[in-house]
């Protein structure tokens, strides 16, 4: 398998289906362990930390990463990191957890999906990557 950088060089931004939008809709299996109306928090695949979780918005509405948030992205960008927080407590990552957004090829983003990764349950490392 590809590392990670190489799969984020790889892949074109595009507001095309992406795996999350199988996820989404059931297509493709998700170990979940968080949903409602607007999100959908998953286990990664390929976790980078013992707590590794993957938060998506269930309508991307063309919000493919950060750097294309419009104003009318307010109300999803705010819901995927208060539910970081919800998540975050009920894997029991009382101690600090990291947040993290990549956006575009150099930011390491290879599904054009807005997601945020949880990851918690180690100490972090500063600076990242």
């Amino acid at each position: 398998m590809a590392s990670e950088k190489e799969a984020a060089l790889a892949a074109a931004p595009s507001d095309a289906p992406t795996i999350f939008d199988k996820i989404i809709k059931k297509e493709i299996p998700a170990n979940v362990v968080y949903e409602d109306d607007k999100v959908l928090a998953f286990r990664d695949i390929a976790p980078q930390a013992p707590t590794h979780i993957v938060i998506i918005p269930k309508v991307k509405d063309g919000l493919t990463g950060l750097s294309k948030a419009e104003e009318r992205h307010f109300e999803i960008l705010g819901c995927l990191l208060y539910t970081a927080k919800l998540v975050a407590k009920q894997e029991g990552l009382e101690d600090g957890f990291r947040v993290v957004i990549n956006d575009g090829p150099q930011g390491c983003q290879s599904v054009y999906h807005i997601h945020v990764h949880l990851l918690g349950g180690r100490q972090m490392n500063w600076p990242p990557g």
